[in-house]
């Protein structure tokens, strides 16, 4: 199974279990009359919709490099990731001030809505099936490498979060009664605080990808390691790395004795490709430019 075949069926499993995880928790949010349970059923929408975002760019960044992209097309993977890191920031945003706007109401002296019990069972229900979606999705990520698949995992994994918020505070207004009713919108205030703090890692992560910010200091002593193996290199120097979408882009210049053939120097290099290749993937990109001097 191809990579994009297996980033294709995860993602169509998880938007099945968000299409039928959102009309029940629509329901059980109305029928229950509980905010909290209305707002994660909101939150499954967004799940929901940045599933079609990844199958959509996902596909285009498999497209192979061609004249007006030389490097391919996997930035798309890292805009998929931009879009579903901003969908999730502005639902975090959105659930803490409805969540806030009914502690406010409570406060006041108003009487907030005790929810119903069927409202805490579809949150159970919720964060056993969103947990399973999101374990299954993060090891298909993890394999295939993919930052948009990771990032949509971790919007699995936000859902499930939120659920879990939900059923502490629906099951604690629901045991204590209606004084207890803020229980629900204040569990989707503290809810939507860590959703919002995954939206910004993940936003900080795609930001760097497409400013072509350099790969961590670690993963750039490891590639020099690599090439240094070669006992004819004795430097390197004018390296520059970058993430394009799966993939990464390596390019330096290394030294090399000025007396031996270029053929030999040139089978080196190729050494060198097929070491970093091995360690990093077939796909990375790679430039050696190698300076023959005595």
């Amino acid at each position: 199974m191809t990579r994009q075949q297996k980033i294709y069926r995860v993602t169509l499993l998880g938007g099945a279990a968000n299409a039928l995880l959102l009309v029940c928790k629509f329901a059980a949010g109305f029928l229950g009359h509980s905010a909290a349970m209305i707002a994660d059923a909101v939150h499954s929408l967004s799940d929901f919709l940045t599933d079609i975002i990844v199958l959509f760019l996902v596909k285009l960044s498999a497209k192979p490099a061609d004249c007006d992209h030389d490097y391919g097309h996997g930035k798309y993977e890292t805009v998929a990731t931009t879009i579903i890191a901003l969908i999730l920031f502005a639902v975090g945003v959105m659930l803490a001030w409805g969540g806030a706007r009914d502690i406010y109401r409570y406060l006041c002296g108003e009487t907030l809505p005790r929810p119903g019990v069927i409202a805490f069972w579809a949150a159970v229900v919720s964060i056993v099936v969103k947990e399973l979606v999101f374990r299954l999705t993060k090891r298909v990520a993890d394999e295939v490498e993919s930052k948009a698949l990771e990032a949509n995992a971790w919007h699995h994994r936000s859902d499930a979060l939120s659920s879990i918020g939900t059923a502490v505070g629906i099951g604690g207004a629901v045991m204590l009664g209606e004084k207890a009713a803020v229980l629900d919108p204040l569990a989707a205030v503290i809810v939507s605080v860590f959703i919002i703090i995954t939206a910004l890692g993940l936003m900080r992560d795609a930001t760097g990808e497409l400013l072509e910010e350099s790969l961590p200091a670690e993963v750039e002593r490891e590639i020099e390691e690599i090439v240094s193996r070669d006992p004819l290199v004795s430097d390197i120097h004018s390296m520059h790395t970058r993430r394009i979408g799966s993939r990464i882009a390596i390019e330096m210049h290394v030294r090399m004795p000025g007396d031996i053939p270029l053929r030999e120097a040139d089978a080196h290099r190729k050494a060198m490709h097929a070491a970093l290749k091995e360690r990093f993937g077939k796909q990375t990109h790679i430039m050696i430019q190698c300076e023959v001097r005595g």
